[in-house]
């Protein structure tokens, strides 16, 4: 696996914590630029597949034929966290599409953000199937299996079309042949895939990059699918969580996935990165993505200074005193 350490965490001058992992970088020759210990670690992509997922659904012309906003659309490649914006527009969807909430295969459950979910207690509110995180993904797969009469039962198993159709969409955008991506069940009870990392650098690489895509169908969903995220970057996570602050920048296409799998894409730089960070924390995600921008000489500070609001260098107590430092201590190129 050849782990490396991607982010080191200091209290006072005494090393605490390391975060070990993988990072790679590609070119938009889909050449590694950059290895930070083994690029071909096959990884489960978790919600970092959604955008890959959503590409049938647009591509079959659902958000249109439903009406739907780009705010709706986007949050079929989402991670939502029960926000009333999210929730407000995954009911629109239901409406829109004329899906009952009851065919959502995950579990009713509560909203996941704090204020959400503190006002779901507050009021009394009863589980529901659309709080889930993933609850977007699964209303396109729904109403993709309405649009091309498949089973709406069956939405979430493999043998489905519509999930076949993902297994075919996944190997082209990676390319990695169908056979080998290795599949087991996500968290939400959908098909997840497990692919090379530098495979999955390469799958954002045409995300940010559409114009290598040679099938004209896909290229327009991909850019279709983008154009909703970037439009609004806050229904695929939400404020104050790093996919929906690095899609405000419009160069970027991002999205990450549980157990520390991330990967983003830049438009103009024509280059993606995937990483893992192997003991599957989240905030070490910002600071892998400050230092990846400012080591190749990012332009844009605006969205480096975002990544360190939401980790900052400086680690701080209870009572607001610094007390350590988060350092990034990979180096993407040899010096």
């Amino acid at each position: 696996m050849n782990l490396q350490p991607l982010v080191e965490q200091y209290r006072g001058n005494i090393l605490e914590n390391v975060h070990l992992g993988l990072l790679c970088g590609v070119n938009d020759k889909k050449e590694l630029i950059s290895e930070i210990g083994n690029a071909q670690h096959v990884t489960f992509l978790r919600s970092a597949a959604k955008p890959f997922q959503a590409i049938p659904v647009v591509k079959a012309g659902v958000p249109k034929k439903l009406g739907l906003t780009s705010g709706e659309a986007a949050l079929f490649a989402a991670s939502q966290r029960g926000e009333a914006y999210q929730i407000e527009a995954l009911e629109s969807i239901l409406k829109k599409a004329d899906i009952a909430e009851e065919l959502l295969l995950p579990c009713p459950t509560v909203p996941l953000n704090d204020e959400p979910r503190a006002d779901f207690y507050a009021k009394g509110l009863p589980k529901r199937r659309i709080y889930h995180n993933c609850s977007g993904k699964h209303l396109g797969i729904i109403a993709l299996c309405k649009e091309l009469g498949y089973p709406v039962d069956t939405y979430w198993s493999l043998d489905n079309p519509v999930q076949q159709s993902i297994l075919d969409t996944l190997s082209y955008m990676t390319e990695v042949p169908r056979d080998e991506i290795k599949i087991a069940v996500d968290g939400c009870g959908f098909p997840v895939f497990g692919i090379p990392l530098q495979a999955l650098a390469v799958g954002y690489l045409k995300l940010a990059c559409p114009d290598l895509i040679e099938d004209e169908a896909t290229r327009e969903a991909v850019i279709e699918l983008t154009g909703y995220m970037n439009a609004s970057p806050n229904m695929i996570a939400s404020h104050g969580f790093i996919c929906s602050s690095l899609l405000e920048d419009s160069n970027i296409v991002a999205k990450g996935g549980a157990k520390g799998v991330y990967a983003f894409g830049l438009k103009k730089e024509r280059m993606a990165f995937a990483l893992k960070v192997i003991d599957g924390a989240e905030p070490p995600w910002a600071t892998i993505v400050a230092s990846v921008l400012e080591q190749i000489g990012y332009d844009n500070q605006a969205t480096i200074d975002r990544m360190y609001a939401l980790t900052p260098k400086e680690i701080v107590n209870d009572n607001q005193a610094v007390v350590g430092e988060n350092r990034a201590v990979f180096r993407l190129f040899d010096r």
